[in-house]
């Protein structure tokens, strides 16, 4: 505003009184004087146009264990422990690893205290895990981990049929987990499930997701991922999730968990990242999804993110051609095709450069046979010796 007053007050002085007409010189003094400030304009824009995407976004990574969960065929711990090392080795900071939970609700992660004690665990890197009440605490910290997660959900009957109970109950009951971890000197982690939309409830609340990611801090979680459990959420809704939960939770204490399954993902992130959060929960390959929402396609798939954020120049830290080998890995080991868009494109243009160069180291090969046998035949029959 300030740049446009400044505009029509050049404007006015370099044109003088207006008598119906306005000389050649007058017009060249016009032009000149607007000038610089059509230019401080445009770059106050330019400058203003990127500054509301963070310079830094961390990538918290759920493939080990969101990722897996919901798998019916028993994944060997072995395939599991590779995977996370890979993951380790590509750069990431955060890898939620499993979940201390009953083997007869999970049984995918009946292993988890066998992965946490074979993980190769590296200086700087967190391996938070999930813990549903104070006996998955419990196995949490007998494993050595520094950080676990606690959720609660912004939907009634989400959360009595998850986890048989209240919303409020919910909050009581990990309220006593998150006291006796961080007593024990573990970080805590809170999720609130169904931020934007729940399968039995439809559309939730902003504010009732707003209330339990406060309740969620005041407990003591140092950061809160606002999850969109259905992947049922589009930017306006996230807009206004976040605009309620920003009332109570700073940005800095926020994180966001998208689900792919209307393709809104990424574009959603894009907005959770334009209002101040900059942390991301995503899934190599796009592994997982929510058993109570058929067709859901799982989450995020963190190459999606990642090639995103390359492309605004967002520093994240990891390496892209490793989590593809991670990749590639984890969708074998399953025997399915990858889930990353991404993935598959980059993963593709690499097999037809591996092509190319194949095709031209055996032209290049064929070509020097080629010239040798024309050069021995050139050359005649070899006398030898009598």
């Amino acid at each position: 505003m300030q740049a446009l007053q400044q505009l029509a007050s050049s404007a006015c002085r370099a044109a003088g009184p207006c008598r119906g007409e306005i000389s050649l010189s007058a017009l060249s003094q016009l032009r000149s004087s607007l000038a610089p400030a059509l230019q401080a304009l445009f770059h106050s824009h330019s400058a203003t146009a990127g500054n509301d995407l963070p310079a830094r976004v961390t990538i918290y990574e759920v493939g080990p264990r969101d990722g897996l969960q919901n798998e019916r065929k028993a994944i060997p711990t072995d395939v599991k422990v590779a995977f996370i090392d890979m993951l380790t080795d590509a750069g990431f900071k955060k890898i939620e690893a499993t979940s201390f939970v009953s083997p007869k609700w999970v049984p995918q992660l009946g292993d988890a205290a066998e992965v946490m004690a074979r993980i190769r665990r590296a200086p700087g890197v967190s391996y938070p895990v999930l813990v549903p009440n104070m006996q998955g605490l419990t196995g949490a910290l007998a494993s050595g981990c520094g950080e676990v997660a606690v959720f609660a959900a912004a939907s009634e009957t989400f959360s009595k049929r998850n986890i048989n109970c209240t919303v409020a109950e919910s909050l009581k009951r990990f309220e006593k987990v998150a006291t006796e971890a961080r007593a024990a000197g573990a970080r805590v982690r809170g999720y609130v499930s169904c931020a934007v939309g729940c399968p039995y409830e439809g559309r939730v609340e902003p504010q009732a997701a707003a209330d339990v990611a406060a309740a969620l801090q005041q407990m003591g979680c140092y950061e809160v991922s606002m999850a969109d459990t259905i992947g049922v959420g589009t930017p306006a809704s996230m807009e206004a999730m976040l605009k309620a939960t920003l009332r109570q939770v700073s940005a800095d204490k926020l994180a966001v968990h998208c689900h792919d399954t209307y393709g809104m993902a990424i574009a959603n992130i894009l907005t959770s990242l334009r209002m101040g959060v900059s942390v991301v929960d995503s899934s190599v390959a796009g592994l997982g999804g929510c058993p109570y929402a058929r067709g859901a396609t799982g989450n995020v798939a963190t190459e999606d993110v990642l090639y995103m954020l390359d492309g605004y120049g967002i520093v994240h830290g990891i390496d892209m051609d490793a989590v593809l080998r991670a990749s590639e890995f984890i969708s074998g080991a399953l025997g399915r095709p990858n889930g990353s868009r991404v993935a598959r494109a980059l993963l593709a243009r690499r097999a037809d450069a591996d092509d190319a160069a194949a095709d031209a180291a055996a032209a290049a090969a064929a070509a020097k046979a080629a010239a040798a046998a024309a050069a021995a035949k050139s050359a005649g029959p070899t006398a030898t010796a009598a």
